[in-house]
Order: structure tokens, then C-alpha cells, then sequence
């Protein structure tokens, strides 16, 4: 996966993980809460691999 892809989905790993953990709270449902945590994290990282590898494309590119 590309930088930008990464990064687009990150993004959406974030939103579906925030909505699960919504609707855990609306239904006291543990799992569910745990889950969109999870996913959310999962999201986190994808965003910063992208970033990441945004980073090394650019020092390449300049050398």
C-alpha cells in the first residue's frame, strides 16, 4: 500500500472504530466498546505508517 492509501485507510479504521465504541455506549455492550477501540488503535497506526513512509518517499526523492 502507498502512503496515501495507508493514510485514507487509517482514517476510516478510525470512524468505524469510533462508531462501533458509540454504539457499545448506547448499548452497554463491553465488547463492542472493545472492539471499536481496537479498530480505532488499529487506525492510529495506519495513519502513522503512512505518514512514515510519506517521510522516506520525501528523503528519497531529495537525495
Amino acid at each position: 500500500m502507498g502512503s496515501t492509501s495507508d493514510k485514507m485507510a487509517g482514517k476510516g479504521n478510525e470512524v468505524a472504530g469510533k462508531v462501533k465504541q458509540a454504539a457499545g455506549n448506547v448499548t452497554d455492550n463491553d465488547s463492542l466498546r472493545a472492539k471499536g477501540a481496537a479498530q480505532e488503535a488499529k487506525g492510529h497506526a495506519q495513519q502513522a505508517k503512512g505518514k512514515a513512509k510519506e517521510g522516506l518517499k520525501d528523503i528519497v526523492d531529495r537525495a
